[in-house]
């Protein structure tokens, strides 16, 4: 079966901008968005700021993939702790923090899906390290899963 994935952890505010949170951490990210405003009668406001670090390398499982965004992150564990607390309590809406895995399935737009020597890219764990860092981090864990089947 096609299967297309990628990890990110992410900080995200309602109030401060990916910039800000970049110049408090000292990190660059790999993606920042902001999206606008929910409502066609509001003006556009932005209604979330977030910060990324991404893998989005074919091929490997989702745990590999976490594998990868935390040998970025866990040197600066502490101070993404921080911050995070503080997006967290300026914006009263639950973690500011995010640990996202996106699965699609059968999603044909997947490069070598059908390779003889592929890994098996279903299964998949997070280790005590993995989930030490997103207690210490606050971070929530959020895995969305589509079926890109055409039916």
């Amino acid at each position: 079966m096609p299967l297309r994935q990628y990890v990110y952890f992410a900080l995200t505010s309602h109030r401060t901008s990916a910039q800000q949170i970049t110049e408090w951490l000292g990190i660059e990210p790999d993606e920042t968005t902001v999206r606008g405003s929910r409502s066609a009668e509001s003006p556009t406001v932005p209604v979330a700021h977030r910060w990324k670090i991404v893998c989005r390398d074919p091929g490997l499982r989702v745990d590999e993939q976490v594998g990868r965004v935390l040998e970025r992150l866990r040197p600066h564990t502490d101070r993404i702790a921080e911050v995070a607390a503080r997006l967290a309590a300026e914006d009263e809406e639950g973690s500011a923090a995010v640990l996202q895995v996106v699965r699609c399935f059968n999603d044909e737009d997947t490069p070598d899906a059908d390779a003889p020597d592929r890994p098996d890219p279903f299964g998949w764990h997070l280790d005590r390290d993995a989930l030490r860092f997103l207690t210490v981090t606050g971070a929530a864990l959020d895995v969305d899963e589509y079926d890109m089947s055409a039916d």
